[in-house]
């Protein structure tokens, strides 16, 4: 596997691309449960199968790289890319799991997508492991996939290169208290050094047709939770820190210009902002960036975030 330092692209694999469909890339067809049980019974599917599809289940939508740096981290008997991707292609002739890959102008996306499928919720229910997996979800529209596979890399870039990562959580849900709804940012990482902990809760956001709107109406939630907030709402004992996770240095301008010309800027917090490619540095304490004023213009600073490393 080529490591994060040495890919040299310029352009995040998770930024949206003009005229971007998903293609699906699975198996057709029909495969009985009685069939996979066999698979099973000669050994042909194993505990390292049930490993990836918990995976799966957990993260939702995964590449096949991201599923090996789990695996690595997790110490699983998976040698190898090449090895993890024929385990993975036995899930999908199995219709355990199932694949996509996006389809632009300029042609087919690098990698392909993992999620779940109907044989693998039967078979995680049959160890009692709770799969909220339902046929509709791989129905989401590529931006929602995008920006999944986005938070999944930044968690997954802190399990593997930050000594002070205490806990995760995917898709947190944050409560509203004016209006009693809930929304769910990608994430939230806790940080804890010298006895001290912090949670960092991350917004993903793609260029896609309606990102500016969706972006004031979901900063119009964060601005009601973070203007009412009190210890112990929404399960933070002290205030989160809420981070943008953008395409690239041009979208980052873009998001915070949105932010000052709506008045959106919350006085409890500082906005900072990241890219998808700054996760592939082999340190993390300088990964983050703000905006501040000098001689009336606004200027991108580097934050330099000691928890981080």
């Amino acid at each position: 596997m080529v490591e994060d330092s040495e890919i040299k692209t310029k352009v995040s694999p998770f930024a949206m691309r003009e005229g971007e469909i998903k293609v699906f890339d699975g198996k057709d067809g029909y495969v009985s449960m009685n069939q996979i049980i066999q698979k099973f019974n000669l050994g042909h599917l194993n505990e390292i199968h049930f490993k990836i599809l918990e995976l799966i289940n957990k993260f939702e939508f995964l590449t096949s790289r991201q599923l090996f740096q789990l695996l690595q981290l997790e110490k699983a008997d998976v040698p190898s890319q090449d090895k993890l991707n024929n385990k993975l292609e036995q899930l999908i002739k199995c219709k355990i799991l199932t694949r996509y890959y996006f389809l632009a102008k300029e042609g087919s996306g690098i990698y392909r997508v993992y999620c779940m499928e109907k044989m693998g919720k039967y078979l995680l229910n049959s160890r009692e492991i709770e799969c909220k997996w339902q046929p509709t979800d791989n129905a989401k529209p590529v931006e929602m996939i995008k920006k999944k596979l986005s938070g999944n890399q930044i968690v997954i870039a802190y399990l593997r290169k930050s000594k002070n990562v205490v806990s995760y959580t995917l898709k947190p849900a944050i409560a509203n208290k004016a209006t009693g709804k809930t929304f769910k940012p990608i994430a939230n990482v806790k940080f804890g050094i010298g006895g001290k902990t912090v949670d960092f809760v991350y917004e993903v956001i793609r260029r896609n047709a309606e990102w500016k709107t969706q972006l004031i109406d979901r900063m119009k939630q964060w601005k009601e939770f973070y203007d009412n907030f009190a210890p112990g709402d929404s399960g933070y004992g002290s205030i989160p820190q809420l981070i943008f996770v953008c395409e690239d240095d041009m979208h980052m301008a873009e998001v915070f210009k949105e932010l000052i010309i709506n008045n959106l800027s919350i006085d409890k917090i500082k906005f900072y902002f990241t890219t998808d490619l700054e996760q592939n540095k082999d340190k993390l304490d300088k990964s983050l960036f703000e905006f501040v004023q000098e001689n009336g213009k606004y200027k991108k600073k580097n934050v330099e975030a000691k928890i981080l490393g």
